[in-house]
């Protein structure tokens, strides 16, 4: 007994077409819904992105202060730039101004010593409070 071959599994092809274009749609908004939701569970906000810019700039405007890490004495733009290098290498794990002073502003990944901060009039105070006190501030004094 012959059986004939009935091709696309039964449908019409104008049906199987259909069906196939439906699947791709779905394969589609799929990727795109899981690849937002894992950029954005990753992704510094813009609000963040600029406090964080504000506390870099809050140390590298310092006049006459010195940044104090691993025993070394640093001037502000230098202090600046190795955090500016601390943060480009923390990658996602920084998410937020407080990630930023966990990660990159508080201490030396290397010894694990405090950052210090050594004003123009002697005072010396750990980089952690200096910049949570930065972050306290009134709204119109930062981002």
């Amino acid at each position: 007994m012959f059986h004939p071959v009935v091709p696309f599994g039964g449908l019409k092809p104008e049906l199987w077409i259909e069906e196939l274009l439906m699947k791709k749609i779905i394969t589609v908004l799929f990727i795109v819904l899981i690849s937002l939701v894992v950029t954005g569970a990753y992704a510094q906000d813009s609000h963040e992105a600029a406090k964080i810019q504000h506390l870099i700039a809050s140390i590298e405007t310092l006049e006459g202060a010195k940044f104090i890490r691993n025993g070394g004495e640093y001037d502000a733009r230098s202090a600046a730039n190795h955090l500016r290098l601390k943060l480009k290498n923390a990658g996602k794990r920084v998410r937020t101004a407080e990630d930023f002073i966990k990660y990159c502003g508080s201490k030396s990944s290397i010894t694990g010593e405090p950052y210090l901060i050594r004003f123009s009039d002697g005072t010396t105070v750990k980089a952690e409070v200096f910049f949570r006190k930065k972050l306290m501030a009134p709204a119109k004094d930062r981002p």
